[in-house]
């Protein structure tokens, strides 16, 4: 019987590396479904179909570079609205977090579409200032070329088009576990996680 982690929220509130932790933590395996939808962006971008690349979506594909690039970010994003490229791609995601040992998986829509039957389910938010100031010291680290207003622009765009999308809108699933990391560090976050599933698990 497998063990299921369902962890969503916005564009740089932290659930990825929460997600990261928790699975290395407990000793299972983890899926950050974004990059689904970034491979798909992908993709999109080099001149594939977007239905087409998301059937054809291999594990092999999320493994290949660029795929953290502004430029693809909103490429997965726009494609991330599209219902037929989201149904496409929730059996890869159901599989795996099926698989015995336990599973993490990380994104916008697991607790309310994906895996709504997770035995835990965590909602990581901050406010889009805090948001947009670690993803600019994040791209301003990797040498892009943004400002600070550029990066909450596009933040709150992305949040927009998350929760306003008519298949799958980012919000919390009813009975999940809230963790704002406006004001946490990165320890407290993933402790905070930890002890949420610790109390599910018994």
């Amino acid at each position: 019987m497998g063990f299921t982690v369902a962890i969503d929220g916005p564009a740089a509130a932290g659930k990825g590396t929460v997600s990261k932790a928790v699975a290395a933590h407990f000793g299972f395996a983890h899926l950050d479904t974004g990059l689904l939808y970034r491979a798909v962006g992908r993709k999109v971008i080099e001149g594939a179909d977007r239905l087409a690349a998301a059937k054809a979506l291999l594990a092999e594909d999320l493994e290949a570079e660029g795929l953290r690039t502004p430029e693809v970010a909103q490429a997965a994003s726009q494609v991330a609205v599209d219902p037929e490229v989201r149904a496409a791609l929730v059996d890869f995601q159901r599989a795996f977090a099926a698989r015995a040992g336990g599973a993490v998986l990380d994104g916008r829509d697991i607790g309310t579409v994906i895996c709504p039957e997770a035995q835990v389910k965590l909602f990581v938010t901050a406010s889009p200032e805090v948001r947009a100031e670690r993803r600019y010291l994040e791209l301003a680290a990797t040498g892009h070329e943004v400002t600070r207003e550029e990066v909450l622009a596009d933040v709150i765009a992305r949040d927009e088009r998350d929760s306003e999308r008519a298949t799958a809108p980012l919000r919390p699933a009813e009975d999940a576990v809230v963790i704002d990391t406006s004001d946490l560090s990165i320890d407290d976050a993933v402790a905070a996680a930890i002890a949420a599933i610790e109390a599910r698990r018994g």
